[in-house]
C-alpha cells in the first residue's frame, strides 16, 4: 500500500511541480486559469485514454508502443516550452516592467499561453499514464483491500499536488519585476529535463545506443527516490546517475533556447531601432 502511495505522489509531484511553474509564470495574465484549467482536464483524459488503450498501441507498434508515445509526449513538450522561452526573449522589456505591463503584453501574446497549456496537458498525460499503468500493475498482484489502495492513492495525489502548489504560493511572493525572469529561468530548466527524459527513453528503446555511459553517480549522496530528490528532478531534470547522452541533450537543449532566444531579441531590436531611424 505505501508503494502504491509513493508511485502515485512522485508521478503527481512532477506534474504538479511542472503546473505550479507555469501557473507562477503566467500570473496576473488574462484566461491564464482557463487555458491552464483546460490543459489540466486535457491531460487528465487523455492519460485515462492513453492507459486504457497502451495495449492495443503496443501491437501495433510491435511491442514499443509506450516508448514511442513517450517520445512524441516529449518532443512536442519539449517544442512548446522553447517556444514560451523565445517569446519571452522578445518582450522581455515589457515583462520588465510592472505586474500590469506583464498581462498586457502576455495578452497580445495569447499564442504562448496556449503554448504551455499545450505543455500541461502534455506533463499531465505523460504523468498520468504512467500512474495509472503503474497502480493497475500493483493492484493486479495485491493482497490490501480497496479501500485502503484508495486511500493510498489519494494521499499520494494530495500531497503531491499540496508541495505543487507551495512551489506556487512561493514563486507568487517574488516582486513582478523579477518574476518573469526566475519563471522564465525554470522553464528552460524543465525543457532541458524533457531533453534529458527524452534521450533516456531513447536510449531505453534502443533507438539511440551511444553515450550510454553514466556521466557520473552520486546516488550514495542524494538518492532519486528521496523528497529532495523527487522535487529536484520534478523541478530541474535531477538524475543521480544520469547517461553521458541525457548530460549532452540536457546542456544542448538549454543552450540551444538560449541562444536563438538571444538571436530573435537581438534581431527583433534591430528592426526597431531601424524602423526609429528611418521614421
Amino acid at each position: 500500500m505505501f508503494g502504491t502511495g509513493l508511485i502515485v505522489f512522485r508521478e503527481t509531484l512532477e506534474a504538479a511541480l511542472f503546473v505550479g511553474i507555469i501557473a507562477a509564470a503566467t500570473n496576473g495574465v488574462f484566461n491564464r486559469t482557463r487555458w491552464l484549467s483546460f490543459g489540466i482536464l486535457a491531460g487528465a483524459f487523455g492519460s485515462a485514454l492513453l492507459a486504457l488503450t497502451m495495449r492495443e498501441l503496443s501491437v501495433w507498434a510491435d511491442g514499443i508502443g509506450q516508448d514511442f508515445v513517450s517520445t512524441l509526449v516529449l518532443s512536442l513538450a519539449l517544442c512548446m516550452l522553447a517556444w514560451h522561452c523565445i517569446w519571452v526573449s522578445t518582450h522581455s522589456q515589457a515583462l520588465a516592467g510592472d505586474a500590469k505591463c506583464l498581462g498586457a503584453s502576455m495578452v497580445r501574446g495569447q499564442k504562448t499561453l496556449g503554448a504551455l497549456a499545450v505543455a500541461v496537458a502534455l506533463s499531465v498525460l505523460r504523468e498520468g499514464a504512467e500512474t495509472v499503468l503503474f497502480v493497475a500493475g500493483l493492484m493486479a498482484h495485491s493482497e490490501s483491500s480497496p479501500g485502503a489502495l484508495a486511500f493510498s492513492i489519494t494521499s499520494g495525489l494530495a500531497v503531491g499536488m499540496l508541495v505543487g502548489w507551495l512551489l506556487y504560493r512561493g514563486l507568487g511572493k517574488i516582486q513582478p519585476r523579477r518574476l518573469f525572469l526566475v519563471t522564465n529561468g525554470l522553464i528552460l530548466l524543465l525543457a532541458g529535463s524533457l531533453a534529458s527524459q527524452l534521450a533516456k527513453t531513447l536510449s531505453q528503446a534502443g533507438w539511440v545506443s551511444t553515450l550510454d555511459e553514466r556521466a557520473w553517480d552520486i546516488s550514495s549522496l542524494m538518492p532519486d527516490d528521496t523528497l529532495l530528490g523527487m522535487a529536484l528532478h520534478g523541478v530541474m531534470g535531477y538524475e543521480a546517475s544520469p547517461s553521458q547522452l541525457q548530460l549532452l541533450f540536457y546542456l544542448s537543449a538549454i543552450l540551444l533556447i538560449s541562444v536563438s532566444a538571444k538571436l530573435v531579441s537581438f534581431n527583433i531590436s534591430q528592426c526597431r531601432h531601424l524602423r526609429s531611424t528611418v521614421a
